[in-house]
């Protein structure tokens, strides 16, 4: 299997132009990671409009995705930053949980303050193992007070469920009512950039100026009934939108009529949120690295530093008391740009840490990096090299995100 991923790789890699090819840098390890037998590659419900529109589809996660459209990556990128970028993200799991001690469940399991969320609100938050590793990143809807609409990666799909099973047996059996419901009859789609609202809006009667950044609403978009969040994972404005999947090509389609608007795949997707300083799961975060390691200090709320009654609670209230040894950064660098497992050097020449994400940014045009350096290198400014293919280039530490974000916040 690892042959065939390679050759679908290589012919990639043919099929892309050079900077197209420094921008999918971060996905061909995933892509790797995730390859399945053609035959067992899951299809989202936008298999066959992808094909009609000419996505190049690849494996990624165990899902057959569109890596790009006839635009270039470097295009598509820079499209969703000036108008509006559609993505299929259904190969990520939706799931809810529902029932009075809902709440107090999840709270167990991950780092945020859930209860301390509006209903129809949400917020990026960590599942944690005993260690205080992440298990994986994932957005949390408070949509009232006895449900929660949770999206988690694809590749950490079948882990996940694993782990809440686990925990919610046991919450169960102590009697607490809390159920969870895996939503593998809807797909997703997120619609991204400055024009993603008027977009949206020319096609519902919700008022979306009163609809602010991570905020949750259920309404028809053009007749279909949707749950819709503003949100998405590209630094820009823009919503992401569960569709039923007996209606989703529908949907798809009606946004796409919009000229501002146009497909993009898994390429401009890894671009943008690595612009965005945004971590991507497998890469910038795994089950060895904690949130505060990782610069996600803020998602362990304020109310959950008094007990820490969260898995790995402890080990994450030492490391806010004490500090941590390394810390995730971001880089611009000169030469080529840095790729995973480069390694960054301090002045002295020795090794303090290693890249986690690298490419070259369409909207920049410069490299732009993310790793983890140890204590004492973690400041904007300072001057470092990463090695890349037995050259020592230039680097400086500098503040995330790299390209404004533009959030919606009214």
């Amino acid at each position: 299997m690892r042959r065939q991923a390679a050759a679908i790789l290589s012919q990639l890699g043919r099929a892309l132009a050079p900077s197209e090819q420094l921008a999918s840098n971060n996905l061909k390890v995933a892509l790797v990671r995730g390859f399945a037998d053609d035959a067992n590659l899951k299809k989202t419900a936008f298999y066959d409009f992808h094909v009609a529109h000419g996505g190049k589809m690849v494996p990624f996660a165990g899902w057959s995705m569109p890596i790009q459209y006839k635009d270039s990556i470097m295009d598509s990128t820079q499209h969703c930053r000036k108008g509006a970028a559609l993505f299929d993200v259904a190969h990520m799991c939706g799931l809810t949980l529902k029932g009075p001690d809902a709440i107090s469940f999840l709270e167990t399991l991950v780092v945020g303050d859930i209860a301390g969320l509006k209903d129809g609100t949400g917020s990026l938050s960590c599942f944690t193992n005993e260690k205080g590793g992440i298990i994986d990143d994932t957005v949390i809807t408070r949509v009232a007070a006895d449900e929660l609409y949770i999206v988690v990666n694809a590749g950490c799909r079948d882990k996940d469920l694993a782990h809440l099973n686990k925990h919610l047996s046991a919450y169960q059996a102590k009697g607490k009512k809390v159920s969870m419901t895996v939503h593998d009859e809807r797909a997703l789609l997120a619609l991204q950039g400055p024009a993603a609202a008027p977009t949206l809006q020319a096609l519902t009667k919700e008022d979306l100026s009163k609809m602010y950044f991570s905020n949750f609403k259920r309404f028809d978009v053009k007749g279909i009934p949707v749950w819709v969040t503003r949100t998405g994972y590209t630094g820009e404005d823009g919503f992401e939108i569960s569709v039923p999947n007996t209606h989703a090509v529908q949907l798809a389609e009606a946004l796409v009529s919009n000229s501002a608007v146009k497909l993009a795949g898994l390429g401009a997707r890894d671009s943008l949120r690595l612009e965005a300083g945004l971590c991507l799961y497998g890469n910038d975060l795994n089950e060895d690295i904690t949130p505060i390691e990782a610069g996600l200090a803020w998602c362990v709320g304020k109310r959950r530093r008094t007990a820490f009654d969260f898995l790995g609670g402890e080990v994450i209230k030492k490391q806010l008391a004490e500090g941590v040894s390394k810390k995730r950064v971001g880089f611009i660098s000169s030469g080529a740009p840095a790729r995973q497992h480069s390694e960054i050097l301090g002045p002295d020449g020795k090794v303090i840490g290693e890249v986690t994400s690298g490419t070259y940014s369409p909207c920049l045009k410069k490299n732009i990096a993310m790793g983890y350096v140890a204590k004492g290198f973690e400041k904007a400014g300072t001057q470092l090299k990463i090695q890349v293919r037995g050259k020592q280039n230039d680097a400086t530490v500098t503040k995330m995100p790299f390209v404004p974000t533009t959030y919606y916040k009214g």
